[in-house]
């Protein structure tokens, strides 16, 4: 394991310049691509569809000021690796400590949103201590009781469509840019992505290839479940853990957790749409540096 050709990369935040370091790390059996920054505490941030390490680009400075940010491309996504198989949520939490161990992380609070929540949960389940402390953001653990209401009209329609072996990739290629805004606009309650960020999304996306790769834990959701289930049934969440809802998920993730969690708080973010480090970065980073604080 180990790290190669190190780049550094400038980045444009709400709050000022950023600056980070991308490499690309073995991890296990997989090559990830990950941002790097600051020093301190590790925080491993796992983003989701259809996001990159960027996903973080309006919170790094701020966490970087008092912690060491490590923000991967998953396996499958943006510049890192496309196996073809491995996106189960057991397999992305492998890779998310073989990758600390990579970086020589004895301890890390990790923090996942949307596909990177399963497989933060799941580390955070098997390594209670690896994982200092665990956040989790608009998503669903698989079919844990506790989302009932979110799903009542059932599950959002690109599930199925994303899910099904071959499908979206060739109905897609070609109309890439038109579907990740549509996720981009729709996650931000309308407000949208500023350009650069999206313009990043939008390339990371584009080609049958990276959009394979990204339908990947879609595809892998029936193994996920049952790895979730088996999870809760043999132990309980130790860890301290925050739970973040906005729109549409809410306080879903947070009744999925809460007969499982013996330290849990829950939080729901008003007038905030589901990419919540994008839309409502200085609202997130109110309820995260605390928290990440608390055991200093």
């Amino acid at each position: 394991m180990g790290a190669l050709s190190p780049t550094t990369v400038p980045l444009s935040t709400r709050s000022g310049p950023a600056e980070v370091t991308l490499r690309r790390v073995r991890a296990g059996g997989v090559e990830l691509n990950v941002a790097l920054a600051g020093r301190g505490p590790a925080v491993l941030l796992l983003h989701g569809f259809p996001h990159t390490w960027r996903l973080w680009t309006d919170v790094i400075g701020a966490l970087a000021a008092g912690h060491r940010v490590i923000a991967p491309d998953m396996r499958g996504f943006g510049d890192s690796a496309r196996p073809a198989d491995g996106y189960d949520a057991g397999t992305l939490a492998d890779d998310a400590e073989q990758l600390l161990a990579a970086l020589g992380v004895a301890s890390a609070a990790v923090v996942g949103i949307d596909a990177g929540t399963p497989p933060a949960f799941l580390l955070a389940m098997r390594r209670p201590g690896l994982v200092r402390r665990l956040v989790v953001m608009e998503s669903l653990l698989g079919g844990l009781p506790g989302a009932e209401e979110f799903l009542a009209q059932g599950p959002p329609w690109w599930f199925g469509f994303h899910g099904e072996p071959g499908l979206a990739e060739s109905v897609l290629a070609g109309h890439e840019r038109t579907y990740v805004e549509w996720f981009l606009d729709r996650g931000t309650l309308g407000r949208g992505v500023r350009p650069d960020v999206r313009d990043a999304f939008v390339a990371a996306y584009t080609g049958t290839e990276a959009l394979r790769g990204a339908f990947g834990p879609y595809r892998a959701a029936a193994v996920s479940d049952r790895q979730l289930r088996a999870a809760v049934a043999g132990a309980r969440l130790t860890v301290p853990a925050l739970a973040i809802g906005a729109h549409p998920v809410g306080r879903a993730l947070e009744r999925q957790l809460r007969p499982h969690a013996d330290r849990l708080t829950g939080h729901v973010l008003a007038d905030c749409g589901h990419i919540v480090p994008l839309d409502r970065p200085d609202a997130l980073l109110e309820l995260l540096l605390p928290f990440l604080a608390a055991d200093r």
